[in-house]
């Protein structure tokens, strides 16, 4: 399979529902040779959780049966594609392409893995949908590619996606997890950056991509994450190691990753009338594949001196299941067979292709040492028409360049012409500084040269073909070196990496409890800090006694940014690297939602509260007991009084529920839920007025805080006429004295059921504490004397 190289996406995915609302999609992965399939009840009626996994694999193509299928034209998935992914390419197959028993024929023949392992033959009804996506896909990418799946070659997951935390599209964006907000607008000079680009310090294609789908869906399995953990721990204590990995990683290839498609991949077979310039170039990819793998397997035995005693279960399994693996050595001993022992992976172009053309010893095939010899006297026969060149027409600079697709030309810095340029040369082209240009005797030796190291590539895959074979029998132990390679340079170069590069102890190694509290303390946003020095730190505290937090303020106080920085800890704690805080234990979080922003979409006809109820809605109809909501400023963009009722409203469902919530908003009479409800904790940012201007303390203190006027001052500093701030404020004033008063008949109604609630989340909070016995009793006897003393007074 071609490759560029990138780091764009190489996923194709097919999808289908039923009339149920069903939907089934097949993703393949062209690079690393996998097939990831999810079928699930879409329970969005905008198909949100079809667009997040859209979002998350972030396709070439998109495969689909026609729209006279889709249950519902008007927001079936055929419509979404359409709508939102125009850009990618849109493949329509007849409903026959999507057999879901010829799916589940094509899985068991091809999957890595046994089927009953994967759950094939248990729930094949329950599955039919994916497997009729499968059918689709695997079927068209072999007819579009030209390949045949080698058999027991594929990675194939069930439901893979559904195995990690969720984060729907529209809460991606709003928390910056891959872009900035504005980017376009604000340009390259913009100095804040997302969460993945902070982190975006791998060394390989494949550790990338691993860091981008681990950053949009996190881990859930606590067993998993400790693992991580342990793993950098043991590198943050242990400086050789770490620099040992790093040193490592670095001799393998860039493109490691990407050499398992060649192998579980089998071109199909061609006439002779077929073979042309395509082939060449099908064949030089497939050569260079063997070069790198060659590569990467001579860097191994190093991997295996810094592994060998390696403590943590994640780095000392990889020793024991790939180091200690006797098929590398195998496969190494069968490619030296045949693979000249001086042949490396290189990536400048011209030493690329002649390492390609000179891959196989000399005396196997006669007909490639004969090419070989017209490829060596094309190649020095333009090297000596350089010097000619240089010697005739005094152009001492004048610079032989390779590329791949132009093949040999010239280039001449300007600075370095007296007059005009020879007749002599063709196809001039200024660049910057310099003339690139070429010559009919150099344009003849490029077509003679390019021609021979065609013919080279061709007669060397011939000369492969049993290699090729012996390489495939063992495909399986390649994916997994791919994989432990993929995760090694995202813990090492990228977790490790960053961690490393903080002052001591700004970043710690989170806790992890099944239903215990969610405490941060001093937790900074991991982005914003990096840009300013004095970043203020800030707390967070939720309990099943104390699920929702509001959060109230000024504009500008940091509200948003706070909401941002706890989702942002929770999402690297749960992806396994260490957090900017003093100190965090955490619930696991299966669904991460949040409700940002302020915009109206047009293109959907939504003005801004329409969008708002809309990413609300669907909120309320998937949240789960160990999900986390983050709202900011629920309800403004409508009248007053809705928006205040619909705010209210929503935040007594979220109370009836497990899940916990952090809700920001400018509604201060949103603090009477505390009064009524004891599980609602209000936080405020402080600030300080002086001469009628609000300074910024950015510090989150405990309790409910009137700042009088604050949208008055921020007005009057906008420059608004003093007639109408001073109108504005009588207004405010009669509305504040009437909440006063309905604030304090809560208080005194509510006392004795606060009082229960506090004791409740005392106790949870030492159930899940790590205090010796006699602390402990400590604890306890403190709360009984404030309860005893909380009793006589009321």
């Amino acid at each position: 399979m071609e490759d560029d190289g990138r780091e764009s996406s190489s996923f194709v995915i097919g999808i289908i529902e039923n009339r149920a609302k069903e939907v089934g999609l097949a993703a393949f992965d062209l690079r690393s040779a996998s097939l990831h399939l999810s079928q699930y009840i879409e329970t969005s009626s905008c198909y949100q959780n079809t667009r997040t996994l859209l979002h998350f694999y972030d396709p070439i193509v998109i495969i689909i049966p026609p729209d006279k299928l889709a249950s519902n034209s008007t927001a079936a998935v055929t419509e979404l594609v359409n709508r939102f992914y125009g850009s990618v390419k849109k493949v329509v197959l007849s409903r026959g392409f999507f057999d879901d028993t010829k799916g589940a024929i094509l899985i068991k023949n091809l999957a890595a893995k046994e089927p009953s392992a994967l759950g094939l033959d248990t729930y094949y009804k329950q599955y039919y949908l994916c497997l009729a996506a499968a059918a689709a896909t695997i079927k068209w990418m072999e007819a579009e590619k030209g390949v045949v799946v080698t058999n027991h070659s594929l990675s194939v997951t069930f439901n893979g996606s559904f195995d990690h935390v969720n984060i729907d599209a529209t809460s991606v964006q709003n928390l910056e997890i891959i872009e900035p907000f504005h980017s376009a607008l604000l340009g390259t000079c913009n100095k804040k950056r997302s969460l993945f680009h902070m982190l975006k310090t791998t060394k390989t294609i494949g550790g990338t991509r691993l860091l981008r789908a681990n950053l949009l869906q996190p881990l859930k399995d606590i067993e998993t994450i400790n693992a991580r953990l342990d793993c950098l721990d043991e590198m943050m204590s242990n400086e050789q190691l770490f620099f040992g990995l790093c040193q490592i990683l670095r001799k393998f290839p860039k493109e490691t990753d990407r050499v398992l498609c060649h192998f579980c991949f089998k071109p199909k077979k061609v006439t002779n009338e077929a073979l042309a310039i395509d082939h060449a170039k099908k064949s030089q990819v497939l050569v260079s594949s063997v070069i790198l793998l060659k590569t990467a397997l001579d860097a191994f035995p190093s991997l295996s001196k810094v592994l060998k005693d390696a403590k943590s279960f994640l780095l000392s399994n990889i020793y024991k299941s790939v180091c200690e693996n006797e098929k590398y050595d195998l496969i190494k001993k069968r490619i030296v067979e045949v693979i000249d022992e001086d042949v490396l992976h290189a990536r400048v172009p011209f030493v690329a292709c002649t390492q390609q053309c000179f891959a196989v010893k000399a005396g196997i095939d006669g007909l490639l040492d004969i090419s070989r010899r017209s490829f060596c006297d094309t190649s020095e026969a333009i090297h000596n028409l350089a010097n000619k060149y240089r010697e005739d027409f005094k152009l001492p600079n004048l610079k032989l360049i390779f590329k791949n697709r132009q093949g040999f030309h010239f280039v001449i810095p300007q600075k370095n012409l007296q007059g005009k340029l020879p007749n002599k040369f063709i196809q001039v082209v200024k660049h910057g500084h310099n003339i690139h240009c070429s010559t009919l005797e150099l344009a003849s030796l490029n077509a003679r040269n390019k021609s021979a190291s065609a013919d080279c590539f061709t007669r060397t895959e011939v000369c492969l073909e049993e290699l090729m074979d012996a390489i495939r029998e063992n495909v399986s132990v390649l994916t997994l070196l791919a994989e432990a390679l993929c995760l090694l340079d995202m813990i090492v170069n990228s977790f490790a990496q960053m961690i490393s590069t903080k002052p001591v102890d700004r970043y710690v190694r989170p806790q992890f409890t099944e239903n215990g509290p969610m405490a941060i303390d001093s937790g900074r946003h991991p982005i914003l800090e990096s840009i300013h020095d004095d970043f203020i730190a800030n707390n967070l505290f939720l309990s099943e006694a104390a699920n929702m937090v509001i959060v109230t303020g000024p504009n500008m106080s940091g509200k948003s940014t706070y909401l941002q920085q706890v989702c942002l800890i929770v999402i690297l704690a749960q992806v396994g690297c260490y957090v900017p805080a003093r100190f965090s234990t955490l619930r696991v979080v299966d669904r991460l939602f949040t409700r940002m922003g302020a915009v109206d979409n047009l293109e959907s006809n939504s003005s801004t509260f329409m969008t708002e109820m809309k990413e609300t809605a669907f909120i309320m109809q998937n949240v789960s007991e160990r999900s986390l909501i983050v709202m900011d400023e629920l309800g403004r963009a409508t009248s007053s009084s809705d928006g205040f009722a619909m705010a209210w409203s929503c935040c007594e469902h979220l109370l009836s529920l497990k899940a916990y919530t952090i809700f920001a908003t400018h509604m201060e009479n949103l603090s009477q839920l505390a009064t009524i409800y004891p599980n609602v904790k209000i936080l405020h940012f402080h600030v300080d007025l002086k001469n009628n201007h609000i300074d910024f303390k950015f510090q989150l203190k405990e309790g409910p805080r009137h700042v009088p006027h604050y949208g008055l001052l921020l007005a009057e500093a906008a420059g608004l006429p003093s007639s109408v701030i001073e109108t504005a404020r009588m207004v405010t004033s009669r509305i504040a004295e009437k909440e006063v008063k309905r604030m304090g008949v809560n208080c005194l109604q509510y006392h004795s059921v606060h009082k229960y609630y506090h004791v409740a989340q005392r106790l949870l909070c030492l159930k899940y504490s790590n205090q010796d016995e006699d602390t402990i009793r400590q604890a306890l006897k403190n709360l009984k004397e404030w309860y005893n003393k909380e009793n006589i007074q009321s």
